[in-house]
């Protein structure tokens, strides 16, 4: 059986200095907490080097995660931190059609797997509001509790040595204003004005309520993962951002968020919808505060998603459990105002993540309501595949536990290109050119990121 291990050490300095000794390692990954704000972002949690890669494809995957959960499960006292060793990766979009049986009418470009988590036995934790970061070592693969115990003291050692030895100033990361080409999009403007008017034609027919459109962007780029993070984190920072390097593309996230957070039994979501550009000055912020809390178009979108989360998490928590705990917040990122909703329920007894999973995916705030019929039109709208754009990428804990973001204000890179997306949700008073312009409102932070002005 396990043996968990641990050292913990005050400490007052940046995350980003640990991602800088980690991340030319096998397969490092950094779950970053750079906005600490409304109640987030206590945690950020890193490692490499995963002991077992999982990639998953169809329905088929979900059986196989679950026995790999089961049998890689430490029943340990909870600790301070919620996350002491796991599962951490993405589920793609893609993964989400196959999961609803939805027939994809374009190739894939980009061959990426559906599914890809890597098991991590030692986790680097840091928490932010106490200054404590605290090492973990599970003694994982090993199933001999004599061998796990010296695995996890022997890995304990390897990670203490690798943080000890981290860049000195003149070794580390330039965060530099990149320069960078000015990236293409999958559609052109008159193209997406007409796909925006495609979907409010299903609106009108009464196919659907809302759908979420949006548009790839790809570009050239040079510029290392860590670089290029770095700089994507400076510019549009997030509660939920991350990075994840899973060998042949990296996966650079800013998030602002989360899908689904489960802890213990207690289920929480947070729904993203309505947006705003940041103004030029205090009064023109103050104009796009007071724009989007009175836009009754941009109410109605957000609460039919919380509704759309409502009714998926009631069916697999317990009779009652499920409640809007808030309905309508405001929230300040750097180029943008946003609304979000929280929701909240207990997994039923005899559910388990797995379930929870399935019940939800993908996020109906980048899909639409209908959910499947949402998809079916973004399938025949959209002229790409999203693969992970607008899946899910977190941690499934050895303990149970799982917390995933939703992936947005994202770049995937592969060997010198980039993607990223961004896209908004179309209801019937939809204004086709209003709708185009706040894919490019959304898309600011990621092209500052790589130097397009």
């Amino acid at each position: 059986m396990p043996y968990l291990s641990w050292k913990s050490f005050d400490y007052k300095g940046d995350a980003f200095s640990l991602f800088e000794a980690i991340k030319d390692q096998a397969n490092p990954f950094f779950l970053d907490s750079s906005l600490r704000k409304y109640g987030l972002g206590r945690y950020s949690f890193l490692g490499c080097d995963p002991f077992y890669i999982f990639n998953g494809q169809g329905k088929g995957a979900l059986k196989e995660l679950r026995e790999l959960l089961e049998r890689y499960k430490l029943n340990t006292p909870r600790t301070d931190f919620p996350f002491i060793g796991g599962a951490v990766g993405y589920f793609s979009y893609d993964w989400g059609l196959s999961l609803e049986g939805i027939e994809s009418r374009k190739k894939t470009d980009l061959a990426l797997p559906e599914i890809y988590l890597g098991f991590y036995d030692v986790i680097i934790a840091l928490d932010h509001w106490k200054k404590k970061l605290t090492l973990f070592s599970s003694g994982f693969p090993e199933r001999s509790a004599f061998v796990a115990k010296k695995r996890a003291g022997e890995r304990l050692k390897e990670i203490v040595r690798l943080l000890s030895d981290r860049p000195k100033d003149k070794r580390r990361i330039s965060v530099g204003r990149l320069q960078g080409a000015a990236p293409t999009a999958n559609f052109t403007k008159e193209g997406y004005l007409t796909a925006v008017n495609k979907a409010k034609d299903y609106i009108r027919k009464g196919d659907i309520y809302q759908v979420n459109l949006s548009q790839r962007f790809s570009a050239q780029s040079p510029v290392s993962p860590g670089e290029l993070y770095a700089s994507l984190r400076r510019e549009s920072p997030g509660s939920f951002c991350a990075y994840l390097d899973c060998g042949d593309f990296q996966i650079l996230s800013s998030s602002p968020e989360r899908f689904l957070c489960l802890e213990g039994k207690k289920v929480y979501a947070r729904p993203m919808k309505g947006t705003r550009p940041r103004g030029k000055d205090a009064k023109d912020d103050t104009r796009q505060k007071n724009s989007l809390l009175k836009s009754a178009k941009d109410q109605a979108e957000l609460m039919m998603i919380t509704d759309l989360m409502r009714n998926d998490l009631g069916r697999v928590c317990e009779y009652g459990s499920v409640k809007v705990k808030s309905l309508r917040n405001l929230e300040t990122y750097s180029t943008v105002y946003q609304t979000t909703a929280t929701v909240e329920g207990v997994l039923h007894k005899d559910r388990d993540r797995i379930d929870l999973l399935k019940a939800c995916f993908p996020g109906g705030s980048i899909t639409g309501c209908p959910k499947i019929r949402s998809m079916q039109i973004i399938e025949e709208l959209e002229p790409s595949r999203r693969g992970i754009y607008t899946g899910a990428l977190g941690y499934l804990g050895f303990n149970g536990d799982m917390d995933l973001n939703i992936l947005i204000r994202t770049i995937l890179k592969k060997g010198d290109k980039i993607y990223f997306q961004a896209g908004g949700g179309i209801v019937a008073d939809s204004q086709a050119e209003s709708e185009y312009q706040e894919t490019l409102v959304k898309a600011k932070g990621m092209f500052k990121a790589i130097g397009a002005r």
